[in-house]
């Protein structure tokens, strides 16, 4: 027993004495770590510790930033709300790819920190630049001579939203309003702008003619609103819509020159409304690096009505240039999203639009006003005035109130006959209740509101003529704008808002109206087309103006309400008015661009890059035996399917042809004695007889199922006991779904099944996808060996063991029999547009990967980041089996397939000897790839193709 005892304790001690090293080395290890830290920080901070910075900074520490963009943003959130939003923009700022941690999401100290001392402006924070363009600058200017400008600042809602922000150092870029021709002037206007932090666009009069009154103000405003096109003079409306669509192009052009002059490296640029909606793809082309967000202030229409639209697709591109697109509220940006799935074919997804793994986030962003200006305003001694005036000039009866611009999208004539019709219904009220319209004037110069001007005026005076008296009339109709005191003042006497917008973007009178009735507690009735109704329509009562009796109704409703219900619905409205800032809009907006361009940075990493011609080219005519793997569709055929056009002839698009100008680089590739083509495809053995019957090269059909030189016949590489049981209840499936949804199709191929549905309606061909999915997987292959593929707009049911990457070793290995190859393959192209189950391809020649016999299936999957690069690898000798005696059935084409090599004598060689410097994957137009590199189109592979071909004809050519 004692014995026992002193074995254990032994151990123990062992045990004990092992720990406590170990302890000893860790603590030596974090002292040697913190000093190098200390030694880096001392680097970056200009020779001083950087934890003293932080020390004196605790909020700025990134070690406490979270990885997700939503915990970013909450973090920043808090510490706003906690006052110390001075440097949270800039921590935001700092966060750049370099500084991420992956695994403990800590990041380093920003160099730009600063003390929160005050005084000497070297001390102070350095702010982040934002830079705001938009059509018209927020300045009236008027010349008073040859070199002096007179300067009035507006007061519009963007101006006041930035006001407000003071994180950023903002600028703003637009146009002037007024014609600059001479040198002298600009210099002028230019220095009297730069006092106000403005930057001036000067436009000459015929482009603001074609750009601003042509394309903006005729065509897509009337839009964006649901005006659609023009409809008087339809052909004189078409014969200049080139001119104006090209001054609208050139004119952003100019406000991107006048961005780009005046652009520093981590500059915010925040383009604004449908006036610039080609500036993010300006910009973009000049510096893909710079952050730029993008806002539309009105509706974005449904995409049945921006496909009216003969430029939308290029406007859509445009637009998806930016890294944030914003709208007012969800429904505008669900239909953006939908335009450009349908219009473009692009993907979407719930953080925005996905092209080619480029991801343009698209989110709602409610914009407020500058409530404490409001509140503040009825405070003044002059505005308490205004209110006594008004009260004693409507003492004893109840004050509706309409503001609008004079437009057609505001709804006045509906209102004005609503409120006729309460008049009508209600002659207890006629004496008692006076409705209040400002109506301002907008486009005086414009038919179409000189007559709705008219027609106003004419339903006004005839209400008033039937229920005014000799002493007041029902109706006061103002065809002009009131100062801001006089407004303020009005909004606080009203008893009840009437917002009757048709269609509105957000209208801020309704918020302006809430913000001055803290006292009142006035009844807002809203148009639900009215942005505002997303964010108001809790504490409002919403109407649709079309229907005259339901707002009649709601106008006998509010001067009815309770006093309780009046001060809940308000409170509900104001506290949302007062805390949904102008300031609180921009900020988030900005914050969240920022952590956009975080996020694509992270994204960016994993994309593999662009293929470099030169460099493949050059290893292609250093090797010996060269392997080329190319795909079909997609990637050599003829660019009929270009998904903005996509469905135009769904005959033609479904006919895959080889690409014309591919058939002589092809011939030229095929005729060198050192290079073998594969033709790799899913595609049927006909396609490919079709396409490739007069080319010296190998085909492999059905994922490489079968295989044939064009000088041979068919023989399948299929493995034995493949299982195909499946493939009746399978088919009666997609023959029901391909009945039910217009415009799809499915294929009959001898190992799979395929169901396509990229003609049909982007919606409804994927609920369909999903019905059918969820009906396979619990009838027809709940107890099969299948495999299920999802393309983008397809579903392809195969047997287990049916891909590309499975089938290469077998195709290898006839192809060397064949071709008795005395020398192992040294280079390796392999170009294809695969689905991501057949990706297997290119990570099967990856030498980083195990030495493995090509007599067995390699799909094994490597992640893409991990092989990114040039660096020398360890490379395996892959090994196949080489056949000898071996006697061969020939399947000729026909259905059955069964041509199968029997193998008598086996002897094992290397077949294949590859550098990772001579190896070439490249996936077509799919950036979540397995492939080391990309090319962006088939036109793109054309071009690629016929450089590897010229080069290879052409000894002399020593440029690579």
């Amino acid at each position: 027993m004692s014995f026992s005892i002193k074995i254990y304790a032994d151990r123990y001690l062992q045990i004990f004495v092992q720990l406590l090293i170990v302890t000893q080395f860790v603590i030596i290890k974090m002292q040697v770590n913190w000093f190098v830290a200390y030694l880096n920080c001392i680097e970056l901070v200009g020779g001083k510790p950087a934890f003293a910075y932080m020390a004196r900074n605790n909020h700025n520490d990134k070690s406490q930033v979270p990885n997700t963009r939503v915990g970013r943003l909450l973090r920043e959130r808090e510490l706003r709300r906690s006052g110390r939003t001075s440097d949270v923009t800039d921590g935001i700022r700092g966060l750049e790819i370099s500084d991420i941690d992956s695994s403990s999401g800590s990041s380093s100290t920003e160099h730009n920190v600063e003390s929160e001392e005050s005084g000497s402006p070297e001390r102070r924070p350095i702010k982040q630049r934002l830079l705001v363009v938009a059509n018209r600058l927020p300045v009236s200017a008027v010349r008073k001579g040859e070199d002096s400008w007179s300067l009035d600042i507006s007061a519009g809602g963007l101006v006041s939203a930035l006001l407000g922000v003071t994180d950023f150092e903002a600028r703003w870029i637009g146009w002037a309003g007024v014609n600059v021709p001479d040198e002298i002037g600009q210099k002028a206007l230019t220095k009297a702008l730069a006092e106000k932090r403005c930057i001036p666009v000067f436009l000459d009069e015929e482009t603001v003619h074609q750009y601003y009154n042509g394309y903006c103000n005729n065509i897509l405003w009337p839009l964006f609103h649901y005006l659609g096109l023009p409809q008087e003079d339809r052909l004189a409306t078409t014969r200049s819509f080139q001119s104006q669509f090209a001054a609208y192009k050139k004119a952003n052009q100019m406000f991107a020159d006048v961005v780009i002059e005046h652009y520093e490296e981590g500059d915010i640029i925040w383009c604004h409304d449908y006036h610039l909606m080609f500036l993010p793809k300006c910009l973009k082309d000049y510096n893909s690096q710079m952050k730029v967000g993008w806002f539309l202030h009105t509706p974005f229409p449904s995409s049945e009505i921006h496909r009216t639209l003969p430029s939308r697709s290029e406007l859509l591109r445009a637009v998806l240039c930016a890294d944030l697109v914003g709208f007012h509220t969800y429904d505008y940006a669900r239909h953006f999203v939908s335009a450009c799935a349908r219009i473009l074919g692009l993907e979407g997804t719930p953080e925005g639009v996905e092209d080619q793994g480029r991801l343009t986030r698209v989110a709602a962003f409610p914009i407020g006003i500058d409530s404490e200006r409001f509140t503040r305003a009825l405070e003044v001694p002059n505005v308490q005035e205004h209110i006594r005036e008004l009260k004693e000039r409507f003492a004893g009866r109840v004050v509706m109130l309409g503001v609008d611009r004079l437009d057609m999208i505001k709804g006045i004539p509906q209102k004005i006959l609503a409120f006729e019709k309460f008049l009508e219904d209600s002659p207890e009220w006629r004496d008692k209740v006076v409705l209040l319209q400002i109506a301002v004037p907008t486009r005086t110069e414009v038919a179409e509101y000189q007559k709705l001007t008219s027609q106003v005026h004419e339903i006004v005076g005839r209400v008033n003529g039937r229920f005014g008296t000799l002493t007041a009339v029902p109706i006061h109709h103002l065809d002009r704008s009131l100062d801001f005191a006089s407004l303020c003042a009005l909004y606080a006497i009203t008893d009840v808002a009437l917002v009757t917008s048709l269609r509105d973007g957000m209208n801020l009178v309704s918020y302006e109206f809430v913000a001055c009735q803290d006292s009142k507690k006035g009844v807002l009735i809203l148009s639900e087309f009215a942005g505002a109704a997303q964010s108001l329509g809790a504490g409002a009562i919403l109407i649709n103006p079309w229907n005259i009796t339901e707002v009649a109704a709601a106008i006998g409703q509010a001067l009815d309400m309770p006093a309780e219900e009046r001060e809940k619905r308000h409170h509900h409205n104001f506290v949302h008015v007062t805390t949904h800032t102008a300031q609180k809009w921009a900020e988030v907006f900005v914050s969240e661009l920022n952590d956009t361009v975080i996020e694509a940075q992270q994204r960016i990493r994993i994309v593999p890059p662009q293929l470099l011609a030169g460099d493949a080219i050059r290893r292609y005519l250093e090797s010996d035996n060269r392997l080329l793997i190319l795909g079909f569709n997609a990637a050599l055929t003829e660019p009929y399917d270009i998904p903005e056009r996509r469905g135009r002839d769904q005959i033609k698009e479904m006919e895959l042809k080889l690409h014309p100008e591919l058939k002589q680089p092809l011939t030229m590739l095929c005729s060198d004695p050192k290079t073998t083509v594969l033709i790799l495809s899913g595609s049927d053995r006909n396609v490919l007889d079709d396409n490739f019957w007069e080319h010296d090269l190998w085909l492999a059909a059905e994922h490489g199922m079968f295989l044939r030189s064009t000088k041979g016949d068919w023989m399948t590489t299929m493995p034995e006991n493949l299982n195909m049981d499946w493939v009746d209840s399978v088919k009666q499936v997609f023959e029901y779904f391909t009945e039910r949804t217009p415009r799809s199709h499915f294929e009959e191929r001898h190992t799979s099944l395929v169901w396509n549905y990229k003609y049909s309606d982007v919606e409804f061909g994927k609920l369909q996808a999903r019905d059918m999915l969820q009906h396979l997987w619990t009838g027809p292959i709940s107890n099969s060996s299948v495999d299920i593929v999802q393309g983008s707009r397809s579903v392809e049911v195969r047997a287990v063991g049916v891909t590309k990457g499975a089938a290469i070793d077998r195709i290898i290995g006839e192809i060397v029999h064949s071709k008795d190859m005395s020398s192992p393959i040294d280079y390796v192209l392999c170009i294809g547009h695969f689905l991501e189950r057949d990706e297997d391809v290119f990570t099967f020649f990856e030498p980083e990967l195990p030495p493995d016999s090509m007599g067995g299936s390699r799909s094994k999957s490597t992640d893409s980041t991990s092989r990114h690069g040039s660096e020398k690898r360890p490379t395996p000798k892959l090994q196949t089996v080489g056949r000898s005696n071996s006697s061969r059935r020939s399947s000729g084409g026909s259905s059955s397939g069964s041509g199968r090599r029997s193998t008598q004598e086996e002897t094992t060689w290397n077949v294949v000897d590859l550098k990772s410097e001579n190896y070439f994957s490249c996936a077509v137009a799919r950036t979540l790839t397995h492939a080391r590199y990309l090319l962006n189109s088939s036109e793109d592979v054309v071009s690629f193709i016929k450089e590897i071909a010229a080069a290879g004809a052409s000894p002399s050519n020593s440029s690579y």
